[in-house]
Formats: structure tokens, C-alpha cells, sequence
């Protein structure tokens, strides 16, 4: 479903950001950042096929798009290290790979990437998953991604789970709609270079944006499968603008060159 979703998920985004509740956290809302991790799809499959891991349905039933843009997926939206947790003993590392898990609310299960299906469906209504569905490949059937990411980045805060996944179908659209996703468009299935890539992010939204994101590349050739951008948490519910970066210190580890991943292996 989700291949053909592109032009829908991104006339509704509009309407997302005009009518969907704020993303509010009701509790640990003592955090400054954000980080949207958006997945290079053909590079994310690419990658899973070359490490012999178990091939997502998604994956499977990966076609061409015309649109290119189609590509570019929600993988998640992970709210910072809060203050109060900070304060019980918790590091950046514990909080990153444990996220809700780290009990700041008594009794939250961990949430496993090895058991994605075993955690709580998070209970959205049928509009917002039907727009999930358009940018996040691995929400719902066999894969149930959004309810990872929901119990490990999500519950424990109080999110309202139509605000959270709602911002991300919003994010993914504008990212998608920006100078920045034309590039990826017109580059799809090509090599480019770090500094192309981060003139089109600058192009878009100004050298903070390009200072946020970190990317994540495999293989050789290399070629990309993730990028993480972090934003401000104060807006987080605003059009993205050069305001909405905060800078990161990991660009991550794609060197001066890699792939744009097509589909196929």
C-alpha cells in the first residue's frame, strides 16, 4: 500500500499540520530535541538482503515508483533524553537503546526489535493509519513497527499516538516536498557526494540543517539506509523552517561519496 500513497499522504499533510492536535508530551517533558530518523527504503532493503537478515514483507513487495520521493520513509521520532530521567542515573547511551524501557514510569516493559508485534497496538484511529501506512512501510502487518516505536519512544511520555505519528507523516511530507527531496529525486539510483547532499539541505532550510543530520550508509559502494535529523523541541509542531534544526555532533559515517540506493538487489 504504501507505494502508492505518496500523492495522498503529502496533500494530506496540510491538513495534518492545519487540524491534528500539538504533540505534547503530559509528562518527562524536560527535553530539548528531537530526532526524525527517515529511512532510505531501497537502501534499508538493500542492506537486509546483503546481511542475510530476514526480508520485511515490505521489502518483498518493494516496486518502482515514478516518484522517487516515495523512497524516503519514517522510520521514527525519538524525543531526547529528559531532564528528569537524566536525573535518576540515566546516560544518552541507556536512553537511546532502552528509551521507555528505562522505567521512568514503574513497571514499563522493554520493548524489543526482535518482538516488534509483541508490543501494545497504540491505538490509532483509522485516518492516521491509513496516512502511516503511505510513509512508513513496516507499520502494521507482519512487521508492526509502529508499535515499537511507540512503546519504546512514545508511551511513557504520555503522547497522544494520532499527535505523534501524525507529526511524522507531516515531517516526512515536508522533507519530501522541499528542495532537498527534489535532489533525492533526481538523484535516485546515482552516486552523490556529501557536499551536494548538504548544499540541498542548505537550499531548503540553512546551514543548521545541514549541521543536524547524521546518515548512515552500508556497503561497498556505499550507499545510503538512514538519516537522522535532529530538530527543536519547541518546534516541533511548526512548519519546518531553519529555526527547527539544533546541531548534532555525529554526521555519521558516509563518507565523501555514496549511493542512492534503486530497487532491486
Amino acid at each position: 500500500m504504501w507505494q502508492n500513497a505518496l500523492i495522498l499522504t503529502t496533500t494530506l499533510a496540510t491538513s495534518l499540520l492545519a487540524h491534528a492536535d500539538p504533540l505534547q508530551p503530559k509528562q518527562y517533558g524536560d527535553f530539548d530535541t528531537y530526532v526524525l530518523a527517515l529511512s532510505w527504503q531501497t537502501g534499508f532493503c538493500q542492506n537486509m538482503h546483503e546481511r542475510n537478515r530476514k526480508e520485511p514483507g515490505e521489502c518483498k513487495l518493494q516496486r518502482e515508483q515514478a516518484d522517487k520521493r516515495a523512497f524516503l520513509t519514517v522510520h521514527g521520532l525519538w524525543p531526547g533524553l529528559p531532564k528528569s530521567v537524566s536525573s535518576r542515573g540515566v546516560d544518552n547511551k541507556r536512553w537511546m537503546r532502552y528509551g521507555c524501557a528505562t522505567r521512568p514510569v514503574p513497571n514499563m516493559a522493554e520493548a524489543r526489535g526482535s518482538q516488534k508485534c509483541s508490543a501494545p497496538a497504540p491505538g490509532l484511529s483509522a485516518d492516521i493509519a491509513a496516512k502511516l501506512s503511505g510513509v512508513m512501510p513496516g507499520a502494521g502487518g507482519q512487521s508492526c513497527l509502529e508499535r515499537y516505536e511507540f512503546a519504546k519512544h512514545g508511551a511513557c511520555f504520555g503522547f497522544d499516538p494520532n499527535a505523534y505519528f501524525g507529526a511524522m507523516v507531516r515531517l516526512n511530507s515536508e522533507f519530501k516536498q522541499s528542495a532537498f527531496g527534489a535532489f533525492l529525486a533526481e538523484n535516485y539510483g546515482k552516486v552523490v557526494t556529501r557536499k551536494a547532499f548538504n548544499k540541498a539541505l542548505d537550499k531548503s532550510w540553512g546551514s543548521d540543517a545541514v549541521k543536524s543530520v547524521k546518515l548512515t550508509c552500508n556497503g561497498n559502494p556505499a550507499y545510503l539506509t538512514e538519516m537522522q535529523i535532529t530538530l527543536e523541541a519547541a518546534k516541533i509542531n511548526d512548519p519546518l523552517s531553519h529555526a527547527s534544526f539544533a546541531t548534532q555532533k555525529n554526521p555519521g559515517n558516509c563518507a565523501k561519496q555514496f549511493r542512492l540506493d534503486s530497487v532491486g538487489y
